[in-house]
């Protein structure tokens, strides 16, 4: 059977063009995906590029409203009853899709997908999960923005989720988890910290290196970073920039080099470097513990960022990755 997907044609700052076009061009390569398109319909329809004869799984679903990126997300879901990431999270909470996808209002879509489509047995708060790159490989850093009120035994669930979506998805045996905290002395941190370092030493089947600082994130030291919300977005954005900036400052140097011939190797070289570090090769960060698949992107998505987080949509259903939580968390069921 195919994997049924939604995507929020009308969420990002490129929508719907690059939304649709990337979204459209995953089901030219895969022949086990069905779209389902949200948004105003006939804006959709105008970005569609020319299917080959793959219409009959391509759907429009029409939704009269969007929630712009600076709304607040509750107050905007309550209002537009009929935007595109509320007709989203409907499709997915009714069995008519199986994956939906945004890169719209993070807080919207998260709360959504939460209150429409529920959480897993055993999760009390679902929480996003970023695959960041590094020298040494991609470690996943959870939560990365759903929830800034988190409790200790929020972070505690947020260590078995990205243990698992590490394990399963990204290939790592055995992941390392470690709390992110402004010291490596177990005694260091806020009560929240304090708590959840207990919570994750006390099971063992979690491999807990124990606290981590900021600096080490990028030094190999785990392979799952564990915090609330609103530290994990912090970092996140922070690593954002400051990798950007580098780049920037690096392309600025190249062009002053006297040398023309080591400036064009060592264009090559940052060119893969940027590859390497492009979030739009991930394409999208699950939001974990929601009962179905959902899919976050950034909201500077283009079309290849899309295209992957479709990709990544379907992976993620395929490998019954929620249920290896329910399991982990309740074996006996």
């Amino acid at each position: 059977m195919p994997c049924r997907i939604a995507v929020d044609a009308m969420g990002g700052d490129h929508a719907p063009g690059a939304i649709v076009r990337g979204a459209a061009e995953a089901v030219t390569q895969e022949s086990d995906i069905e779209l389902f398109l949200v948004g105003d319909e006939e804006r959709v329809r105008a970005e569609l590029p020319p299917l080959n004869g793959l219409g009959e799984r391509v759907h429009v679903v029409h939704a009269s409203e969007a929630i712009t990126m600076d709304e607040h997300p509750i107050e905007a879901l309550r209002r537009k009853k009929n935007s595109s990431l509320v007709r989203l999270a409907r499709l997915a909470a009714d069995g008519e899709v199986d994956a939906v996808v945004s890169a719209g209002n993070t807080g919207a879509f998260a709360a959504a997908c939460q209150l429409k489509m529920r959480v897993l047995p055993g999760i009390s708060r679902p929480g996003i999960a970023v695959t960041i790159p590094t020298y040494y490989g991609p470690f996943v850093l959870c939560d990365a923005g759903a929830n800034i009120h988190a409790k200790p035994h929020h972070l505690y669930e947020y260590a078995v989720m990205a243990s698992l979506y590490a394990e399963r998805l990204l290939g790592v045996e055995s992941p390392r988890v470690a709390l992110l905290s402004i010291g490596e002395e177990s005694l260091k941190g806020t009560e929240l910290v304090l708590q959840a370092h207990a919570l994750l030493k006390a099971d063992d089947s979690i491999k807990f290196v124990g606290n981590l600082e900021g600096r080490d994130l990028f030094n190999n030291v785990c392979d799952v970073a564990v915090c609330d919300g609103f530290v994990g977005n912090i970092v996140l954005k922070l690593a954002e920039g400051l990798a950007e900036g580098l780049f920037q400052m690096l392309a600025s140097e190249m062009e002053e080099c006297p040398e023309p011939g080591a400036a064009a190797g060592f264009e090559d070289v940052l060119t893969r470097l940027r590859g390497r570090h492009d979030y739009s090769e991930y394409g999208g960060a699950p939001l974990l513990g929601v009962d179905g698949t959902c899919i976050i992107c950034h909201g500077h998505s283009n079309e290849r960022a899309i295209h992957n987080a479709v990709l990544t949509a379907k992976r993620f259903r395929q490998l019954g990755f929620n249920e290896g939580i329910v399991s982990r968390l309740h074996p006996q069921r």
